[in-house]
């Protein structure tokens, strides 16, 4: 499978997502963010991408993740479908099993776009 990332989470020209804090979100720009924190806003897709980024070498295969979960093996792919289509991870076939890893940019740029301006004195 492949290994790219979804404009969801792109960058604009100067190289920075923009925080929601710098300027109104234009509508497009909106909607694109609303799609990975749609992703983000079900308790098993957030179990499940926290499972995944604490892995033990950064990725984990399916057949670890599934026990996890009283929920059958295709809901937690369609989860795991989710997650990928929002570009926040990415996986690989190995013979029978499917492994799957954090994309560490996509959540930076998530975390910068939610990132706030400290105002002068603020505790940090």
């Amino acid at each position: 499978m492949s290994k790219q990332e979804l404009p969801v989470l792109g960058q604009d020209a100067e190289g920075c997502c923009g925080r929601l804090a710098a300027a109104p979100l234009e509508e497009d720009r909106a909607a694109e963010l609303a799609k990975v924190f749609k992703a983000l806003g079900d308790p098993v897709r957030l179990r499940l991408l926290s499972m995944i980024a604490s892995g033990d070498g950064g990725e984990v295969c399916v057949c670890e993740l599934t026990p996890a979960f009283d929920l059958s093996q295709p809901t937690i792919s369609h989860h795991l479908k989710l997650l990928r289509e929002a570009g926040l991870v990415d996986c690989e076939r190995r013979g029978t099993w499917v492994y799957y890893w954090v994309l560490p940019a996509a959540l930076d740029r998530l975390a910068a776009v939610l990132k706030a301006p400290r105002a002068a004195g603020a505790a940090a």
